[in-house]
C-alpha cells in the first residue's frame, strides 16, 4: 500500500472541511490552543478516548504549558518552570494556570505537569465547550459507570480535521508550521503515534522524529519530561503538588 493510499484509508469516513474550524485555527499571541487540539487528537470523532486516561491527562498538561510558554509567558530551562511575563493572559484557563505558577517558587518541569494534569481534563474540556468544540452529556442509568457524564463533539467534521491534518502532513512529509511541530511531539511522547501512523511508512514515522525535534530548547524540555511521566506510568494524583498550593 502506498503512503498516501495508507493515509486515505485511516481518513474518516466523511472527509472533514479543508480549513480548520474557526476557533481551531491557530493565530498569535494568546490564542494558541494546543491543549484543544490535542484533546480532539486524543479521542476520536464521537469522543470516545484513544489514549489511557493519565496519558491523556498529561499531553493536555503539558499541551496548556506549551501554550503559556508561546505566549510568552513561562519558558522551561534546567528543568524548571520559570514565569517571564505576570501579564494575565485574556484566556481563562491560560490566566488560572499562570497564576499558580507565580504564585510559587520555580518547581520542576515533571511536578508541574504532573500537578496540572489533575485538572488538564476539566479545564479543557470546559474551555472547548464554551468555544463550542464540545458537547457535556450525563452519564445514564443504563451506564451506570458513567458517573461524571461526558463529552462529545459539537460537530465530527470539527473533531476530525486534527488527526486527518497531522496524519496526512506526516505521510507526505509535508513541512509543518510550529503549532504543528508541537502537536507532533504530544503525539510522539503520548504514544498516540501508533495510531495515527497506523499503516504509514517507516519515512513518515521517522519524520515525526525530526519535525518533533526539532521545536525550541524549552518545548524540547517540556517534551524528555512528558516523556518520562508517561513512560513510568505515574498516575497524576501520585505526585506531589507544587510549592504553597499543598
Amino acid at each position: 500500500m502506498t503512503t498516501r493510499s495508507a493515509a486515505r484509508s485511516h481518513v474518516p469516513r466523511h472527509a472533514p472541511p479543508t480549513t480548520a474550524p474557526v476557533c481551531l485555527q491557530a493565530r498569535g499571541g494568546d490564542g494558541h490552543r494546543f491543549a484543544d487540539e490535542f484533546h480532539l487528537l486524543a479521542h476520536d470523532d464521537t469522543g470516545q478516548p484513544r489514549l489511557p486516561r493519565p496519558v491523556a491527562a498529561y499531553g493536555l498538561a503539558a499541551a496548556l504549558l506549551a501554550e503559556l510558554h508561546v505566549s510568552g509567558r513561562i519558558t522551561v530551562d534546567r528543568g524548571q518552570v520559570q514565569v517571564r511575563d505576570r501579564h494575565r493572559p485574556a484566556d481563562v484557563v491560560q490566566g488560572v494556570l499562570l497564576d499558580r505558577i507565580a504564585a510559587v517558587k520555580p518547581e520542576s518541569t515533571r511536578v508541574w505537569l504532573a500537578f496540572v494534569a489533575g485538572s488538564a481534563h476539566d479545564w479543557v474540556a470546559h474551555r472547548m465547550c464554551q468555544t463550542g468544540l464540545l458537547t457535556s452529556h450525563s452519564g445514564s442509568r443504563w451506564r451506570p459507570w458513567a458517573k461524571r457524564g461526558g463529552y462529545r463533539p459539537a460537530d465530527r467534521f470539527d473533531a476530525a480535521w486534527p488527526w486527518t491534518r497531522l496524519s496526512q502532513q506526516l505521510r507526505d512529509r509535508a513541512p509543518l508550521g510550529d503549532s504543528d511541530r508541537i502537536l507532533a511531539g504530544l503525539v510522539l511522547h503520548t504514544h498516540l503515534d501508533t495510531a495515527l501512523l497506523a499503516g504509514a511508512s517507516l519515512r513518515a514515522r521517522v519524520y515525526l522524529r525530526e519535525v518533533a525535534e526539532d521545536v525550541q530548547p524549552p518545548v524540547h524540555e517540556l517534551f524528555a519530561a512528558l516523556a518520562a511521566l508517561v513512560s513510568t506510568s505515574v498516575s497524576p494524583l501520585g505526585e506531589p503538588v507544587p510549592g504553597a498550593l499543598r
